[in-house]
């Protein structure tokens, strides 16, 4: 085991795809964390590597070189079993929820899965069913319903209330809210926060819209072009940028104002 202060924590990672020449390195030497019941929000353009991150955390892509810790316990070199016990502990919600969804399975039925995958049947796990789908504020009765019956905003709901019937201890939610009209977002945002609070949940947010990360993050890590450049508080960050690449998304964000919290 490893000392460490974040619950979740990547050291040194290192992200290539390909072989030989072909190789393109996507992330490079990235070291990063989120401590125990935080938000860590991970920003930076399109194709800086946040999703690669996320990715690499739950094991879809798989790392190069480096390590990451959950726990201090390092996950890269574990097996195919230890690593299917790590992804209910770290659950990733992705950006486009349709996909991560069967579209031949029922949202009950998908729940169910999610609570216990050896026997996943709806009906004898009706009551969890319900429970998670009123956690993220949908009605028992969606249950029944098939993923393409809802809107967008509905189907990231449910896929957060998927996420959230395996009992995982980290969140990752990637580009979650950037398909989604703003009022939407903001519903989406504040059951979040909501559930963050209410479960205790340690999460990482990935996301391009800086006011959004600034709202529901304690910490702020900056990506540019597969390199973490700036990390700190949300309001050390946003108050104080150090890095050029962080002074220039903030000043490229029309709405973004400073105001001091009231002390």
């Amino acid at each position: 085991m490893t000392s460490s202060p974040y619950k979740l924590a990547v050291e040194e990672l290192t992200v290539a795809f390909g072989h030989g020449g072909r190789a393109r390195t996507v992330l490079r030497g990235v070291s990063t964390g989120v401590r125990n019941g935080q938000t860590l929000g991970l920003v930076g353009e399109s194709g800086s590597g946040k999703s690669t991150v996320a990715k690499a955390i739950v094991g879809t892509h798989p790392a190069r070189t480096g390590r990451i810790l959950l726990d201090g316990e390092d996950l890269t070199g574990l097996g195919r079993k230890e690593r299917a016990a790590v992804r209910r502990r770290v659950q990733l919600v992705s950006q486009d929820p349709y996909a991560s969804l069967n579209p031949r399975m029922t949202v009950g039925e998908a729940i169910a899965e999610a609570v216990d995958p050896l026997r996943a049947d709806a009906r004898k796990h009706a009551a969890a069913v319900e429970r998670w789908l009123g956690t993220v504020a949908l009605d028992g009765s969606a249950a029944d319903r098939y993923p393409h019956e809802f809107s967008g905003g509905q189907r990231q709901r449910i896929a957060v209330a998927r996420a959230l019937a395996v009992e995982p201890e980290v969140l990752i939610a990637d580009e979650i809210t950037s398909a989604l009209d703003a009022s939407v977002q903001a519903e989406v945002i504040n059951l979040l926060e909501e559930l963050r609070r209410s479960l205790s949940l340690t999460m990482i947010f990935i996301s391009h819209d800086l006011a959004v990360v600034r709202h529901v993050s304690d910490e702020v890590a900056v990506l540019c072009q597969g390199e973490l450049v700036e990390q700190g508080p949300v309001r050390d960050v946003y108050h104080a940028p150090q890095h050029p690449y962080t002074r220039r998304l903030l000043a490229s964000v029309p709405t973004f104002e400073e105001k001091e919290e009231a002390a």
